[in-house]
């Protein structure tokens, strides 16, 4: 099983979840991680480390956000790895929670 980044990191892109990760499965891009689905050991170590969890697991990713299965193994091949953490968006908090952020992702 594999753990996936949710819609809610959309804008905001915390990495805390990628200081904790033993396998470095996280990618970067422009507003958005992701989380490489054949790397992901399913430690769960990111999941509580996520301050607007947007991590699950993938049978329980929430109603609606199904699609972000395919689109974090999309998305991680086209990415680069990060595996130190950075400073979340400059407005991440203003976007914490709120709803249908997919049309804003940057590819």
């Amino acid at each position: 099983m594999t753990h996936v980044v949710t819609e809610n990191c959309i804008n905001c892109k915390h990495t805390d979840c990628v200081e904790v990760c033993p396998v470095d499965c996280f990618h970067e891009g422009p507003n958005f991680l992701v989380i490489d689905p054949d790397e992901c050991i399913d430690c769960t170590l990111c999941v509580d480390e996520c301050p607007v969890g947007a991590i699950y697991a993938e049978d329980d990713v929430p109603a609606g956000q199904e699609p972000l299965l395919a689109l974090n193994a999309e998305l991680a091949k086209q990415w680069p790895v990060i595996s130190a953490r950075i400073p979340a968006m400059p407005d991440a908090a203003e976007w914490n929670g709120r709803p249908h952020k997919l049309a804003l992702l940057i590819r």
